[in-house]
């Protein structure tokens, strides 16, 4: 089991932007206290790898978050089959695209704003 995590200011925020708009499956969803557990997945892999919306409240990772934001540099990236089409799916569905679509080399690659603290680059390879 693959596991990549992310963190995010306000969970049940970032839950409602990752699966609502975004596109991501419910995996699991376990009360842990304050937080908690949630695990999302590809809806076309859904055996793939997991994404953890974990809580940032470490404040070195506040501060390294911060750091990269303010640079305009992506927390992590997914991937897409087809960039323009996501871009502009993403902006009908209210999601601020902060960068492209742009052509890199074989790539194109975009960027946006979670709202929870992070720039996701998408990336569409060849």
């Amino acid at each position: 089991m693959y596991i990549k995590s992310i963190a995010v200011e306000d969970q049940q925020k970032a839950l409602e932007l990752y699966t609502e708009k975004l596109g991501f499956v419910v995996k699991h969803d376990i009360p842990m206290g304050e937080f908690r557990w949630i695990t999302l997945v590809s809806a076309e892999e859904p055996e793939g790898v997991k994404l953890a919306l974990e809580p940032n409240q470490h404040p070195a990772m506040r501060t390294f978050k911060e750091a990269l934001a303010a640079d305009g540099i992506p927390f992590t990236a997914f991937s897409v089959d087809d960039i323009e089409a996501e871009v502009a799916r993403l902006k009908v569905a209210g999601v601020e695209v902060k960068q492209g679509p742009m052509k890199v080399g074989d790539a194109t690659m975009a960027v946006i704003d979670d709202t929870c603290g992070n720039l996701i680059q998408l990336i569409e390879l060849g």
